[in-house]
C-alpha cells in the first residue's frame, strides 16, 4: 500500500510513501515520515494499492486512528483551494493535539441533514439572545470567538448552562484533545474555541455560533488564510448545522448576504442611545486637540463621577485639507493616497499610481494641505493640562505587549479618563461610560484601504454602545457630513450600508468582486522587482483578472501585486501561477505568497 501524505509546508501536492508491513493507516490520520532529511508530521490524504518499492516508508503512526473523516477532508480541500493555502498546512493547523486515545467516529448517517438558514443577530442584547437560543436548542453547540481571551469569557458565560469544554490554545494540549474526544463521543454538548476548533466533531443539527464576525482577528496570519466566518458557513451548509452569528456592525459582505436573502437578520427595535453630536474641526484641527464642546463634556462627566473614553488612532500617512476636510484620494480607486514625507509623493496602495505632492486642494483650492494627526501622547498632554486632578491613563493594546501592556491595562481600569485606540474599548462594558469622544476619526476614515470607512464606523458604533443612554458621544471631524457619522448619530445601520454597498459596487470591491495580494520577495529590492515583473506579466494574460502594477513595501524588499477577479478568483489565479514556466523558474530565486480576500490591507 502507498499513502499520500500532506505536510505543513507551502507545497500544493502531497508526497507518496510506502506503508510498511504491520502498519495500517487511513485518510485523516497523522503519521511521521521522512521529508528532506528530517522526520516530519503529516496527514494521510489518500491510501491506494501499490507496491511502492522505490518509495521511502512511513516511520510510524502519530495516533492510533484518524481524526478527520472523509467529509471533513473534503471540506479541508475546499478551504485550501479557495484560500490558496496548502492542503497540509490547512489540515494540520485545524487538527487537535495528538493523543494515544482513538477518536470516536460518528456514523455516516449522522451527516445527512438539511442546513437551516444562517441567522445574524444584531442590536442590543444580541449575546443574551444567543445564549437563550443555545439553551433552548437542546443540541451540541460550538461557540467560536475571535481570540483566546474571548473564548475564556464565553466559556465562563456558558458555564451557567452546563459543562463547557475548551478547544483553544488557552488550555493545555491534553485538555484540548480530551475536549475533541468528548465532543466526538457525545459526552460534551457545549464547546468554546477559536478558529483552530473549526473542524471539531459535531452531530447533525448541531449549532455553530460565531461571535463578532466583523472582527479582523477572525482571520489571523497563517494557515488557513480564510475568514472563520466563511469556513463556518460552508461547514454548516455541508454538514446540516445551524449557524448563528453576532455582530454590532456586520461586515459589508455579511450585510449584503442578508440583503440578498441568503441569511436571516435578527434585530430588535433600537435600544436607548446616547446623544451623538459631531463637532466640525475644519480650520481648527491643528491648533487644539479638544474642541470647546468636547472639553466642556469631559468636565461635566468627571464632575458627575462618570468615566470618559477618548478615542485616538496612530498617525496615518495621508494628506487632507485643513480648510474643507477633503482627503486626497486616488481618482481610479477612490481610496486615500499614502503620503511619503521623505519622497514628497502620494501613492495609491491598490493600483500603484504615484504622483508628486501637490500644494492646492483639488476640492476647494485651499492651500492648507497637511498630514492628519493627533497622536495619543499629544492628546494625553492636552487632557492633563486641562484636568489636573483627574486620573488619566493611555492604553494602546495593539502596539504594547508583555508587562508594559499589563501595567497600562491596570492603570486604565481605574482611570477617570482613558485615552486609547479601538482595542481599548474592550475595557468597558455596555452603557458603562458617561462620555466617549473621538479626537480625529478622520485618520480612520482616511486610511489607504477600501475598508477604512467600514472599520471607522464599527469603532464609533462600538463606542456608542458603551455609553449610557444618558451620556454623550462626541465626534470631532473635518468631514461632519460623512454618511458613517450620520448613521451613528441616527442609530441606523441601513444608513451606513446602503451608500457603502453602492461605493463597493461602483468600484468593484468585495462583496461584488474578490481581491488577492501576491507578494514576491527576493534577497534584494532589484531582484524582487524583476521577479514581480515576471509574475505580473503572467497574471496579465489570465482571463477575467484585473492586475495592478507591483508596488514596493516600506522597506523596498518585497513587491505586492493586487489582483481583482470574480468568484472563481482562487482557481484562475492558481492556474495562472502554476501554468507559467517563467514563474516556475523565477520561484527558485525568491519567495512568493498569495493571500485571497485580504482583511487587513498591507501598509
Amino acid at each position: 500500500m502507498v499513502a499520500d501524505v500532506a505536510f505543513d509546508a507551502p507545497i500544493a501536492h502531497p508526497f507518496s510513501y510506502r506503508v510498511p508491513e504491520g502498519l495500517t493507516v487511513t485518510r485523516g490520520q497523522r503519521v511521521l515520515a521522512p521529508l528532506r532529511g528530517a522526520s516530519r508530521v503529516g496527514v494521510v490524504v489518500d491510501v491506494r494499492a501499490d507496491d511502492g518499492e522505490k518509495l521511502k516508508p512511513i516511520l510510524r503512526a502519530v495516533e492510533p486512528a484518524p481524526v478527520l473523516d472523509d467529509a471533513t477532508l473534503d471540506l479541508v480541500g475546499w478551504i485550501a483551494a479557495d484560500s490558496a493555502t496548502s492542503l497540509g498546512s490547512t489540515c494540520l493547523t485545524l487538527m487537535p493535539p495528538p493523543t494515544s486515545t482513538p477518536m470516536p467516529r460518528a456514523s455516516a448517517e449522522a451527516k445527512r441533514c438539511d442546513p437551516a438558514t444562517p441567522e445574524l443577530l444584531i442590536g442590543a442584547g444580541r449575546e443574551a439572545r444567543l445564549i437563550e437560543r443555545i439553551a433552548g436548542a437542546g443540541t451540541t453547540t460550538l461557540v467560536l470567538a475571535a481570540d483566546i481571551e474571548g473564548a475564556a469569557r464565553w466559556a465562563q458565560r456558558l458555564g451557567k448552562l452546563g459543562h463547557v469544554v475548551r478547544l483553544d490554545s488557552g488550555v493545555a494540549d491534553a485538555e484540548r484533545s480530551q475536549a475533541w474526544h468528548a465532543l466526538a463521543g457525545g459526552q460534551a454538548t457545549l464547546a468554546v474555541g477559536t478558529r483552530s476548533a473549526l473542524l471539531a466533531p459535531l452531530p447533525a443539527g448541531a449549532t455553530v455560533a460565531l461571535i463578532d464576525e466583523h472582527e479582523a482577528a477572525h482571520k489571523p496570519p497563517g494557515a488557513p488564510r480564510m475568514h472563520t466566518r466563511d469556513i463556518a458557513l460552508e461547514r454548516a451548509r455541508r454538514d446540516g448545522l445551524r449557524a448563528l452569528l453576532t455582530s454590532a456592525t456586520p461586515s459589508v459582505e455579511l450585510w449584503w448576504q442578508c440583503d440578498s436573502g441568503r441569511m436571516r437578520l435578527d434585530g430588535p427595535p433600537p435600544a436607548p442611545w446616547p446623544v451623538v453630536s459631531v463637532a466640525d474641526t475644519r480650520g481648527i484641527a491643528k491648533r487644539e486637540a479638544l474642541t470647546p464642546a468636547l472639553a466642556r463634556a469631559i468636565r461635566e462627566t468627571l464632575a458627575a463621577g462618570r468615566r470618559v473614553f477618548l478615542g485616538v488612532s496612530r498617525l496615518a500617512s495621508i494628506l487632507g485639507c485643513d480648510e474643507c476636510g477633503a482627503i486626497l484620494k486616488c481618482e481610479a480607486c477612490a481610496i486615500a493616497l499614502a503620503y511619503s514625507p521623505a519622497g514628497r509623493t502620494l501613492t495609491c496602495r491598490l493600483c500603484g499610481t504615484a504622483r508628486p505632492l501637490i500644494d492646492v486642494c483639488p476640492a476647494c483650492r485651499g492651500r492648507r494641505l497637511a498630514p492628519f494627526g493627533w497622536g495619543a501622547e499629544r492628546v494625553e498632554h492636552a487632557v492633563r493640562r486641562r484636568f489636573v486632578s483627574a486620573r488619566i491613563a493611555r492604553f494602546d493594546p495593539e502596539a504594547t505587549r508583555g508587562a508594559r501592556a499589563e501595567a497600562q491595562r491596570k492603570a486604565a481600569l481605574s482611570a477617570d479618563v482613558v485615552i486609547g485606540t479601538r482595542g481599548a474599548l474592550r475595557l468597558f462594558g455596555p452603557a458603562s461610560l458617561g462620555l466617549a469622544g473621538f479626537v480625529s476619526p478622520d485618520q480612520l476614515l482616511g486610511l489607504p484601504d477600501f475598508r477604512a470607512t467600514e472599520r471607522a464606523f464599527g469603532v464609533l458604533w462600538a463606542a456608542a454602545e458603551r455609553v449610557g443612554p444618558d451620556g454623550q458621544l462626541i465626534v470631532q471631524s473635518q468631514n461632519p457630513g460623512h454618511y458613517a457619522l450620520d448613521a451613528v448619530s441616527r442609530q441606523d445601520l441601513t444608513a451606513f450600508y446602503k451608500p457603502e454597498l453602492r461605493f463597493r459596487a461602483e468600484l468593484g470591491y468585495p462583496p461584488f468582486r474578490r481581491l488577492a495580494i501576491v507578494t514576491v520577495a527576493a534577497p534584494s529590492g532589484s531582484e524582487s522587482a524583476k521577479l514581480a515583473d515576471v509574475v505580473t506579466a503572467a497574471l496579465a494574460g489570465a482571463p477575467r483578472l484585473t492586475v495592478y502594477p507591483a508596488t514596493p513595501d516600506r522597506r523596498n524588499r518585497a513587491r505586492r501585486i493586487v489582483v481583482k477577479g470574480h468568484a472563481d478568483l482562487p482557481r484562475v489565479l492558481a492556474a495562472a501561477l502554476d501554468g507559467a514556466e517563467a514563474i516556475g523558474a523565477a520561484r527558485s530565486r525568491g519567495i512568493m505568497d498569495v493571500e485571497v480576500d485580504p482583511v487587513e490591507w498591507p501598509s
